[in-house]
């Protein structure tokens, strides 16, 4: 009896892969075409200033890969990332992109930058000399972006200390490709810390006027004030996020969350559901279990309890039938349990679907309603729904 070749294996093995991914009790859509458009419309507001685009966190979690190769094919050619490892990811699909690392230079990682033409985000003294000390051993003026901390206390240089390094030889030793800060609350116009950065960075780089300057995230380029220099740094709003709460959203959806319909069972008043039996019926219900929890990146609190009825509180909800359903119990690790009462029994049946994130459940909405923001909601869906690009 003859054995199966390798590749006749490995296709064996990604047919039953293909076949468990019909058959997922949940599937995320990834609208690569809609993270294509919202770029376009913040590149057509930042202009003349260049539009980057942040894709660190995997791409706020919809993937580096098919994310980057839909925004350099819609013209990005700037790209930001957290980690070295992210960076790598990027060069591979984009060999001629600019791409920085936002995180630092950490300790004896400066030689990591130079074989995927990478550049770092220097955000303090040390890092400035470690970076120096390297590129002379290198023999080239390596590029790099000089971050100025303006207000947030997490990276970057003291003000004082980024005005203090006009005509520093220490600059001379590699190149200062870019001058950058990062709004704290760009998100509240009103919020005075936006005018004290704002005229924090045009005085630093009023110090480095050969340098390109960047300030502007999201909400940043909906300030009034229009703080957008040289390149502007989107993140969240590429990815369907709201960059003007309170406001009606300028940006296209691009990820939609459904799930099927486990089970459908009736409960009697006082009935509870969920660990610890938090949440109990207030009349005859008719619940649905859905398969998806807090290991697939829905928080634990987005359920229901009394209590939060009580104070009238509103947690986690699904659309089903295109009515919503509330969460009720608290969310376990892969199950969530809706209300479904009010919801058409043609839909609220085993089989049937629920709309997590989509059709008016918005990123937002659904980060208000488990305690949270948006980017949690988004960076952290898991990696067991079935993942469903169109689009590309």
């Amino acid at each position: 009896m003859s054995r199966a070749s390798p590749i006749s294996r490995r296709r064996r093995v990604s047919l039953s892969s293909t076949r468990a991914a019909a058959f997922a009790p949940a599937t995320l859509t990834i609208d690569l075409s809609a993270l294509a458009a919202n770029w376009q419309l913040l590149r057509d507001r930042a202009s003349p200033a260049e539009c980057a685009a942040v894709v660190k966190a995997d791409a706020y979690g919809i993937g580096i890969e098919p994310a980057v190769r839909a925004l350099w094919g819609a013209g990005c050619r700037t790209f930001f990332v957290a980690h070295l490892s992210e960076a790598g990811r990027v060069r591979t699909e984009l060999p001629e992109a600019t791409i920085y690392v936002l995180n630092g230079l950490l300790p004896d990682a400066a030689p990591g930058y130079p074989p995927g033409k990478l550049r770092p985000v220097l955000g303090s003294a040390e890092e400035l000399r470690d970076w120096a000390a390297f590129c002379d051993s290198e023999g080239a003026r390596l590029p790099a972006a000089i971050h100025v901390d303006t207000g947030m206390n997490r990276l970057g240089l003291p003000p004082s200390e980024a005005i203090a390094l006009r005509g520093d030889p220490l600059l001379t030793h590699f190149e200062p490709a870019l001058l950058m800060s990062h709004l704290v609350a760009a998100e509240v116009a009103q919020d005075p810390v936006n005018a004290a950065q704002i005229a924090a960075f045009a005085a630093i780089r009023s110090a480095h006027p050969g340098i390109p300057g960047s300030l502007a995230n999201c909400s940043g380029l909906f300030l009034p004030e229009a703080p957008m220099h040289d390149l502007v740094r989107p993140g969240y709003a590429l990815y369907g996020g709201n960059p003007t709460p309170g406001r009606p959203n300028p940006m296209r959806p691009v990820v939609r969350l459904e799930a099927r319909i486990l089970q459908v069972r009736e409960i009697g008043p006082g009935d509870r559901v969920g660990y610890n039996g938090r949440w109990s019926a207030p009349g005859r219900r008719r619940v649905a279990t859905l398969s998806v929890g807090y290991a697939d990146g829905y928080p634990r609190v987005a359920g229901a309890t009394d209590a939060d009825a009580e104070a009238g509180l509103d947690r986690g909800a699904a659309l089903v039938g295109g009515v919503l359903c509330p969460f009720v119990g608290r969310v376990s690790m892969d199950l969530i349990v809706l209300d479904v009462t009010d919801a058409p029994a043609s839909e609220a049946k085993r089989g049937g679907t629920a709309v997590l994130i989509g059709d008016g459940l918005d990123l937002d909405e659904v980060g208000r309603r488990a305690g949270t923001i948006g980017y949690e909601i988004l960076t952290g869906l898991g990696r067991r729904y079935a993942r469903r690009y169109v689009g590309a």
